[in-house]
């Protein structure tokens, strides 16, 4: 996972803080799109799309902290 290792954590904190969170009222959208899944409501092709593109951000970033964190 050496492409993991190149991106810079600068960036991946500023892709949480705004891809991630956005937008950022009423709520963040990616909140919504979690208690849609929750609850069983996210069946449209464009909601499922929209959780993965807010949730790639913390992805990686949860990758990379894993990956930092396991020797």
């Amino acid at each position: 996972m050496t492409w993991l290792d190149q991106i810079p954590w600068w960036m991946v904190l500023v892709g949480i803080a705004t891809l991630g969170l956005a937008p950022f009222t009423p709520e963040p959208h990616i909140w919504e799109k979690l208690k849609m899944l929750a609850a069983g409501t996210l069946v449209k092709p464009l909601d499922v799309f929209d959780l993965a593109y807010h949730a790639i951000s913390w992805v990686i970033g949860i990758l990379k902290l894993a990956r930092a964190a396991l020797p």
